[in-house]
């Protein structure tokens, strides 16, 4: 059996690999990985046709298997064609592509497509992702949008903290906004666009409140730093992009950052001239440089940064 996942959200393509897994009983030591990075499409072709020497089935997972994108291919791709056509049966072949979409119109994904399972695992619906996470759970839509405000939209951080729900409403299998606020815990990325939004308007005491917040979950001056970096630089990136008429999907697959960070970003990025979002990269950058030269304390420096004048 031949599978091809393709999306950009990991945690979704991690679990269905364990659904394939668990679906054919496979033990681990019957599951091979590859990357197509660093390893031979020849190679990889060989030891879907060999059998297994441990059980009667065996797993071959491919990662960055990018030869289903337009413009992509390998001197091999003629022989793994061939394979597609008859393939081992004693073998589950898994191939993992990180591209928010496909070539539907190349040979090697319609031999999948008529010989095996295509899945697209993009996550572009986060609400009716986190319902499936919950299971015979129930849960309102107010609640799964003061858990992503809360944590974030990263999929295995949204599914830890399910898990603790799910525990503390185990009798009546119903989470509310009251358990989600009562539960879960704010994370450093969830308010950060808002803290740049204080720290760029002058809002001193608004920012002061988030970056007291932070510290008392014991995040670390330079993490916080690096953080603010990161966000200042994709919010001149993505709003670039943007203004050169790039859709926000192909801005998530160009910089290769999840679409839900990136649509943030626009958001607030749109609000500053490109001169000025430079600018703070740049103090930011020079703060990083004075930290780890010694020639300033990580807490003033940043305390510093956010209360200028």
């Amino acid at each position: 059996m031949n599978y091809l996942l393709y999306g950009s959200e990991q945690f979704l393509v991690d679990q269905e690999i364990r659904k394939v897994i668990e679906k054919y009983k496979i033990d681990s030591i019957s599951i091979t990985k590859y990357d197509l990075i660093d390893d031979s499409l020849k190679s990889i072709i060989e030891d879907c046709s060999t059998i297994s020497l441990f059980d009667d089935k065996k797993v071959i997972i491919v990662n960055n298997a990018t030869i289903f994108n337009r413009g992509k291919t390998d001197d091999y791709i003629g022989m793994f064609e061939a394979y597609l056509e008859n393939s081992n049966p004693n073998t589950i072949l898994v191939l993992v592509n990180p591209n928010t979409t496909v070539d539907s119109t190349k040979k090697t994904t319609k031999l999948v497509k008529e010989r095996g399972v295509i899945k697209e695992l993009n996550n572009n619906n986060i609400y009716d992702t986190v319902k499936s996470l919950c299971g015979e759970y129930k849960i309102d839509k107010e609640a799964i949008q003061l858990l992503i405000d809360r944590v974030g939209h990263n999929l295995a951080i949204i599914d830890s903290e399910l898990s603790k729900l799910k525990i503390y409403k185990i009798e009546d299998k119903r989470i509310k906004v009251d358990d989600v606020r009562e539960l879960t815990s704010l994370t450093i990325d969830t308010d950060i666009f808002k803290f740049i939004d204080h720290i760029i308007g002058r809002n001193k005491d608004a920012a002061m409140v988030i970056y007291e917040e932070m510290m008392k979950q014991g995040e670390e001056p330079v993490k916080i730093i690096a953080l603010l970096a990161s966000k200042f630089r994709l919010m001149y990136q993505a709003t670039e992009l943007t203004r050169s008429g790039y859709s926000q999907q192909d801005i998530s697959s160009t910089l290769g950052v999840h679409i839900y960070p990136v649509k943030l970003a626009i958001s607030a990025g749109l609000k500053y001239d490109s001169t000025l979002l430079l600018e703070y990269m740049k103090e930011l950058s020079d703060l990083d440089i004075k930290i780890k030269t010694g020639k300033i304390n990580p807490i003033l420096g940043l305390e510093l940064f956010i209360l200028k004048v």
